[in-house]
Order: structure tokens, then sequence, then C-alpha cells
């Protein structure tokens, strides 16, 4: 073996060598038997590998890494447990479409069949790999050491191109450590690092504008693909220049500034009356980057968000599957969104140079606005304690600068932060979206403030995601990044407590001991920050959140605050099919616990 090395480098080696060429910074991970040898090679590498207590809080912090980078992230994962331990936070990152690489380690190929150890394979031989078949855009077993440089080469590619999303490379052990000449890699070392991503042409947009022109109530709904095309200036262009009112989801909530004149807000259950009803009176919708998914389009039930059919639309997206898979499509065109945009841009300038304006609508949404934060003063200035989760919402926001990142989870901080909070930097709210991920906010500010250590990161988190890896403490504390976790305490899993409570009369597994003010024998969060050597503070008063969010933003340390909250539930328009099931002949959704 020696005598080898000298003529070659070992799989691992020629692996980070590779990585380093593509610019890899950071690669989140945890050890294990059978990816040391790939640990080896990054020890001598300007790669900084970011180890974590579990897998899941790698893959987490990965995806919010490249949600923030722009680029495809890298996971290096062990076999079965900790494969199985990554996977949802990969299967997060798919179906939020962020690009990722987990490289992970498996038995050796002399011991397929024979039941090593910690292989799975109670129903089939050396096929670990197989587990993230559902969800990744593809999973690849390397059985030769000398495929590994182009199977490198198309995972990144592929999760970076089209509909971006995580991909899978599985490597036996014994692979990582072949001695192969550098032949495979060196053969790829001036390929492409990015590839071209389509357009449309003036002829399709000059059909698009001239519709859009001829249209009494055209709405511009927009989703996460405005965000990972990096497109919101482009966006902000073609609005302004046709005039157009902008509905978003979830996830393409801050791909125009929230107080932006013509934004109505985000669609679907939690949406206001204003976006919904706006949605519903279009004569055509102009989609992009958005798939139409059911939390963003009230269950898909006409009446609430859309009338489709009815209104009619013109979808622009980079996956031709999403285009009519939930409603029918007059315009499909299949484009990236910012190289799409561009071209309407221009066209729209050369058909009509004076652009559009709609007065009335802007008077419209800026009345709303007004009424609404009117509307909201009470519960956003209350003095209740625990405190409403509008305070801590209007607080957090009060204290935060216009580019600080936000993690969220689910619960308030995620459905009131999307109806309530002004996003002010396109890409600077990061949240579980598809997958709806609870305990994805905490880790994923790991990543988000490697990938930007300039900028405030906080996450705001419930107590149930907060606890789901408090571990994750550790890596932030070890790494000394000034991260601050805002835990909106309302001692209950509140979402679904509200709801079983609305159509059952109990909370039956749902809350906790005690309560929010009293949690009894609960964990106390800022005990645990302390224990892990973060900084830890419970707060006793709502006056107490603003001056706290500040000195922990100054003193740019690991902070967790822990907030006991009133489990109020967020008010909506919008409407989700589970109450016509949990409760057929009853108009009832969620209620405060």
């Amino acid at each position: 073996m020696d005598g080898a090395k000298l003529d070659g480098k070992t799989v691992a080696e020629h692996i980070v060598d590779f990585l380093e060429r593509r610019e890899v910074k950071h690669v989140f991970g945890l050890c294990g038997h059978t990816n040391i040898a790939v640990l080896a090679a990054l020890a001598e590498s300007p790669i900084d590998f970011v180890t974590v207590r579990h897998e899941q809080i790698a893959s987490h912090a990965a995806d919010a890494y490249a949600r923030v980078t722009g680029k495809a992230s890298v996971v290096l994962s062990h076999l079965s447990p900790g494969l199985t331990n990554c996977a949802t936070g990969v299967a997060n990152a798919a179906l939020d479409c962020i690009p990722m690489v987990v490289i992970a380690g498996d038995i050796p190929t002399h011991y397929y069949g024979k039941h090593p150890h910690q292989e799975v394979n109670l129903h089939a031989d050396a096929a670990q790999w197989e587990i993230y078949r559902p969800f990744v855009k593809r999973a690849w077993r390397v059985d030769r050491a000398d495929l590994m440089a182009e199977i490198l080469e198309k995972a990144f590619h592929l999760a970076e191109s089209g509909q971006p999303g995580p991909v899978l490379v599985n490597v036996p052990m014994d692979i990582f450590s072949k001695v192969i000449p550098s032949d495979s890699f060196d053969r790829i070392r001036d390929n492409t690092r990015a590839l071209r991503k389509p357009s449309i042409d003036d002829e399709t947009a000059r059909e698009i504008i001239e519709t859009l022109v001829q249209a009494e109530n055209p709405v511009a709904y927009v989703g996460g693909g405005i965000l990972l095309a990096q497109a919101s200036e482009e966006l902000r262009e073609f609005v302004e220049h046709m005039g157009l009112p902008v509905a978003h989801s979830l996830m393409g909530k801050g791909a125009l500034r929230d107080d932006h004149p013509l934004v109505l807000g985000m669609t679907g259950f939690w949406g206001t009356e204003l976006v919904n009803q706006t949605c519903l009176n279009a004569d055509y919708i102009f989609a992009v980057g958005t798939r139409f998914k059911e939390a963003d389009c009230s269950s898909w039930y006409p009446g609430y968000t859309f009338n489709i059919p009815g209104s009619k639309v013109i979808h622009i997206d980079i996956e031709p599957q999403e285009i009519g898979r939930n409603y029918p499509t007059e315009i499909g065109v299949i484009a990236d969104a910012k190289a799409a945009l561009r071209v309407l841009i221009r066209v729209a300038r050369e058909m009509y140079p004076e652009g559009f304006r709609r007065p009335a609508l802007e008077k419209k949404i800026a009345d709303f606005r007004t009424n609404f934060k009117t509307r909201n003063v009470e519960m956003a200035t209350s003095t209740a304690f625990p405190m409403m989760p509008e305070r801590i919402l209007a607080d957090t926001r009060k204290a935060l600068p216009e580019d600080a990142i936000i993690t969220t989870d689910v619960g308030w901080n995620k459905n009131g932060v999307g109806q309530q909070f002004d996003i002010l930097t396109p890409g600077s709210i990061l949240t579980p979206g598809g997958f709806a991920t609870m305990g994805f906010g905490p880790p994923g500010a790991i990543g988000a403030k490697l990938a930007a250590p300039d900028r405030v990161v906080i996450s705001l988190v419930g107590d149930g995601g907060f606890g789901q890896n408090p571990s994750m403490l550790a890596t932030a504390v070890e790494l000394d990044l000034g991260i601050i976790w805002l835990v909106m305490n309302n001692n209950a899993f509140g979402t679904i407590a509200g709801l079983q409570k609305a159509h059952y009369g109990l909370t039956y597994g749902t809350t906790f001991p005690g309560s929010a003010a009293a949690p009894a024998n609960g964990p106390g969060y800022a005990d645990i920050a302390r224990a892990y050597g973060a900084e830890g503070h419970r707060l006793s008063a709502a006056d107490e959140l603003l001056p706290a969010l500040e000195a922990a933003i100054a003193s740019g340390k690991p902070t967790v605050l822990d907030v006991p909250m009133i489990n109020n539930p967020t008010p909506t328009t919008g409407h989700w099919n589970i109450l016509d099931i949990y409760s057929p002949d009853r108009d009832v959704s969620h209620v405060a616990t």
C-alpha cells in the first residue's frame, strides 16, 4: 500500500481536491468508521469540517448554508444510522429545492450480503443508497474507484441545475481508501462549473406581455424559485414597469421587500383578506417559480385563495412537471426565472416604454397595511406575560437590522412571520416549506451564520422545535457563532394543540405539563444554553425582550432567549382541507389553548 501510494492518491484525497477546486469552504457532518478516510484528507485541507452531534443538525445546517450561498452544500455522513439520522434534513432540502451533495460511507464491497456491522440489509444487499431514492434527485452507489470523478461531477451539476435539489453519492469504505491515478479527475478539471440556464424567446415574451396588458385584474404570483434564481431585482423591475400587484407563496416571502407598494402578501392557509381576495378576483395569474402547493392555495378549494379555472394562468418554471400540475395553464414556459424576467423586462420596455401604474390598487394595498397594523397594535404592544406572539415579532423586527437572516421552524414563528413580519432584504428568511420540518430553524442558523458571518442571524423557533436537537449549541459554541435563538415558548406543540382543542376539545399529547408561565418539571432552555457554554436568559416580563435582543446582538455571543408565549392561533382567511376531515359539519379552525 505504501509503495502504491507513491504513484497516486486515495479516492478520499481526490474527493477533497475536487471539492477544493469547486471552492467548497465547509463540509457538514459527523464521523463514523466508514468515512474517516475522508476526514483524514480534510485535515490537510483549507476546507472546514463542521462537526455536529447529530446528523440531522448537519443536513439542516447544510440546507440553510446552500440557501444563503446559492451553491450546493456538502454533507459527509456515516452509513445506516448516520444516513437515516441525516435523512430528514435532506428530505427537507429536497422539498424546498435546495442543492446539496451528500457523500455517505458504506460497508466494504467485499462484505456485501454478509450482514456486516451496521448495514441495513434485511430485504436487499448493498442497497443502503436506496433509502434516499424517494426524495433525492439521484442516488449513486460507487462500485468502482475510477468512476468517482465523473459521478462527483454529475452530482454537483445535477444538484445545482434545473429544479435544484439534493443528491446522494454512496461510497463503500474500501473505495474511499483505494489508491488511483489522477487521470479521471484530471479529465474533468476544465469542465464547466455551472450549466447555462434556459430563457425565453422574444415572441413568447411579447405574448405574455400583451396578455397581461389586456387583462383587467392581473396578479403576479411568485414562489421560492425567484429566490433560488436570485431574481429579486429582475422581479422588482418587471412588476414596477407593468404595475402588477405581487402575491407570494410561503417560500416566495422576501422575493420583494414586504414594504414594497405592490406587495400583497402571502397567500393560502395563513393569508390575509387582501391577498386572498385579490387573487380570487384576478382574471390572469402571472406565476413565476412556484408550485401552487396546498398550503399556499387553501388546499386548492375554490373561493378561498384562487378560482382556477376561472382565472387564467401564465406559468414560468424551470421544472416542466410543475406547470399544470395543480391548475390548468394557458401559457406554460420552461425557463429560469432570472433569465426569463430579463427578457420580459427588455421586451416590455420596447413595447410599452412608459410602463403602467395602478395608483388605486397601490392605495388599496397601503390602506390595508395601515388598517392591519392598526388592528394589530393592541397585540403588538401588549404587556401581557406570557407574551403575545404579535409583540414578540414586533420587538424582534425593531431589534434586527434590515439584512438580518431569520430562520424559522413551524408554528407562529413560520405562519405568523409569513403573514405579518416584514422581510426587508430578499433571501433573508429561511423557512422549511414543503416538509415543514420541526427542528430546521436552530441548526439552520448555524449554516446561515457560516455562510454570512458578518450578518446578524436569529432563529425564531418554538419550544417544540428547539427541543428537537439542542446539541447544535455545542457546534455553535465551539465555532464561536454569534447566533440568537429566540424560543417562542408556549409549552406545547402549539399549532397542533390549537387544532386538537378546536376539533376534539382536548390537548392530549400536544401540550407539556404546567403552563408557559410555569412549566412543570420541563426543560429550562436558558439553563441548557449555559450548560453548553452559550448565553442563556429566561424572560420574566414583556418589556425585557427588546433590550435582551439588542444586548444579544451587541454581544456577538451564541445566545438563547427563552420567551414564554401565549398560545393564540395565527388569524387567517384561508382554508385547510383537514378542517373538513376533522369536523365536516362545523366551521372551526384553531383556538387558543
